[in-house]
C-alpha cells in the first residue's frame, strides 16, 4: 500500500479551545512518508511492515514495547547530510539523541564524525572503535577523570563551556605533554521557537560563555594564554526542534563578531565555527522539516556573507545533526491494553508502554502521532489519549489522536518518529524494564540493545 501525505494523528497544537479539536484526517489507515522511516508501508492485508517485516511478526519475535529502526534509513540520512556539505566542513553525529556500539559503526561507514557528551558515551564510542580524533566532547561540568580520559584517548576537540574548565582542561593536557585541540562554546543571545527547556542559546542557562558581556573574548584570552590548548574556534548551540534559519543567522552573525575581535585583538583568525545542531524533524504531519541540502546551503550563505562583511577568511563549519539523522528512522511499537471511553470528552487507550519508553510528552510537552498498524479499520474515528501503564497522571505518550472505534484490545498502535531522545532518556520508572532496539533491513531483524530484564533490575540492588 502506497503512503502519502495524510496526518496518522492532530498536532496537539491543532486543538481548539473549550473541547473543540480539529477534524480527523480523511483516512486513518494512511502512513504519512514524511513522519515514518522510508521502509514503512503497508501490506496487501493491511499490516504495517519496515524493511520487508510486518509489525505483527517483530512483535511476535521481539514482544513488546520495543522501538525498530530502519538501518536503511539511518544510513540514508548520514549520506544526505555528508553529502549536503561536502568535504570542506564536518558533520558530527549528536550521540545524545542515541548512542549504540551499531550506530557508531554505522558513522564510521558512512563517513560521518561523533559528539558525546558525557562518560558513558566516550565509552561506547570508543568500544566500537569510532577514531579519537573523529569525536568532539561536550559537556558543562565534566569531570577531571572524564577529561583525563578523553584527552588520552587522543579525541580530536573538547568543547570548553566554563573559565574553570578552561583552565582544568590546559591543567591535565599539560600534565599528560599533550596539546589539546579546543572550542569554546558561547551563548549568543538568540532563544530558538522551542520549548524553554530546549532552547541553549540565551543567556539565562547552564550552557556556554555569554558573548554579550565579553565574558565570551576573555575566555579566548585564557586559553590562547595556555600553552597546552590549541583553540580550534567557537561553538554555537541556538536550541532544538528549528524550523526556522532566522536564529541561525542572527547566531552567525554574533559569533561572526566575536572572530572579528579576536583577529583585531590578537592577530589571530580562527580556522572554524561550530553551529552545532537542532534542526526539526516531522513528529507529526503538520511539521514542515527542511532537507539537509538547504540547511546547508542556507548556514553557508550566511556564514560567507557575514564574514565577507567583516573582512575575515570564511572558516571551516561544523555542525551536529542528531535528531535529524536518527529521528525519523525509528518507531515505538505498543499493545493496546485497556480502553476507556469518557462521555463526552475522549477515549483513554492505554499501551503497555509509556513515560518510562518515551518521557519527551510528559517533559516537554511533546507532540507525536500514532496509529493502527495491526490491520487496516473503516471504523469511525474515535478522539483518544494514548496513556502509559505508569502510577502516573501525567503518563501520557499521545495527547490527542484519532484512532478507529473499532480498536480493542491486542491491537497494535505505532508512534512514529521516536528514534532520538527516547530510548537515550528511557528510564526504569515503576521498575519497568527498558525496551530493545531492534534493527530491521532487508527482511532481517537483529537486536542491538537488548530489553532489560528482572535480573539486570535487582543485580543492582545489594538489599
Amino acid at each position: 500500500m502506497s503512503r502519502s501525505a495524510h496526518p496518522a494523528g492532530p498536532r496537539h497544537a491543532d486543538v481548539m479551545p473549550e473541547g473543540h479539536h480539529a477534524p480527523p484526517p480523511a483516512d486513518l489507515n494512511v502512513l504519512d512518508e514524511k513522519v515514518w522511516a522510508r521502509t514503512v508501508t503497508r501490506n496487501a492485508e493491511g499490516v504495517a511492515t519496515v524493511g520487508g517485516i510486518e509489525v505483527t511478526r517483530l512483535a511476535e519475535e521481539f514482544g513488546t514495547p520495543a522501538y525498530f529502526l530502519d538501518e536503511e534509513d539511518f544510513r540514508a540520512r548520514c549520506r544526505a547530510w555528508a553529502n549536503a556539505f561536502g568535504p570542506d566542513a564536518d558533520v558530527f553525529y549528536a550521540g545524545k539523541a542515541f548512542l549504540s556500539k551499531a550506530v557508531v559503526k554505522w558513522l564510521k561507514e558512512e563517513g560521518l564524525n561523533l559528539d558525546v557528551c558525557s562518560g558513558g558515551e566516550l565509552a561506547t564510542a570508543l568500544a566500537a572503535e569510532m577514531p579519537a580524533a573523529q569525536i568532539a566532547y561536550h559537556g558543562n561540568n565534566k569531570s577531571e577523570l572524564e577529561i583525563r580520559r578523553a584527552i588520552g584517548a587522543g579525541v580530536g576537540r573538547i568543547v570548553l563551556d566554563s573559565f574553570q574548565e578552561i583552565a582544568r582542561v590546559a591543567h591535565i593536557a599539560r600534565e599528560l605533554g599533550v596539546r589539546q585541540p579546543v572550542q569554546i562554546r558561547v551563548t549568543v543571545g538568540v532563544e530558538a521557537h522551542t520549548h524553554e527547556f530546549i532552547a541553549t542559546a540565551h543567556e539565562d542557562q547552564k550552557f556556554g560563555i555569554a558573548v554579550a558581556d565579553g565574558s565570551a573574548a576573555e575566555a579566548v584570552r585564557r586559553t590562547l594564554g595556555h600553552d597546552s590548548l590549541e583553540l580550534l574556534g567557537v561553538h554555537s548551540h541556538i536550541g532544538s526542534q528549528i524550523f526556522d534559519m532566522a536564529g541561525f543567522e542572527v547566531s552567525a552573525k554574533r559569533v561572526v563578531q566575536l572572530l572579528a575581535a579576536v583577529r583585531d585583538e590578537h592577530g589571530v583568525e580562527l580556522p572554524e565555527i561550530d553551529l552545532g545542531g537542532g534542526l526539526g524533524i516531522a513528529y507529526t504531519s503538520a511539521d514542515d522539516p527542511r532537507e539537509p541540502h538547504e540547511i546547508a546551503k542556507a548556514l553557508h550563505e550566511i556564514v560567507a556573507r557575514e564574514c565577507e562583511g567583516a573582512g575575515l577568511r570564511a572558516p571551516r563549519i561544523s555542525v551536529e545533526p542528531g535528531r535529524a539523522i536518527v529521528g525519523p528512522t525509528a518507531f515505538t511499537l505498543y499493545e493496546v491494553g485497556t480502553i476507556k471511553p469518557l462521555q463526552g470528552l475522549r477515549t483513554y487507550v492505554s499501551v503497555d508502554g509509556g513515560m518510562s519508553d518515551n518521557i519527551r510528552t510528559a517533559l516537554y510537552d511533546a507532540e507525536y502521532g500514532v496509529t493502527l498498524v495491526s490491520r487496516v479499520s473503516d471504523a469511525e474515528p474515535m478522539l483518544v489519549r494514548v496513556v502509559g501503564k505508569h502510577c502516573e497522571s501525567g503518563d501520557i505518550v499521545v495527547k490527542d489522536a484519532y484512532l478507529p472505534a473499532d480498536l480493542a484490545p491486542g491491537d497494535l498502535l505505532a508512534v512514529p518518529a521516536t528514534g532520538a531522545y527516547c530510548r537515550s532518556m528511557a528510564s526504569n520508572y515503576n521498575h519497568a524494564l527498558r525496551p530493545p532496539v531492534v534493527v530491521v533491513r532487508d527482511g532481517q531483524a537483529r537486536i542491538i540493545v537488548r530489553r532489560e530484564t528482572e535480573e539486570d533490575l535487582l543485580r543492582l540492588d545489594l538489599g
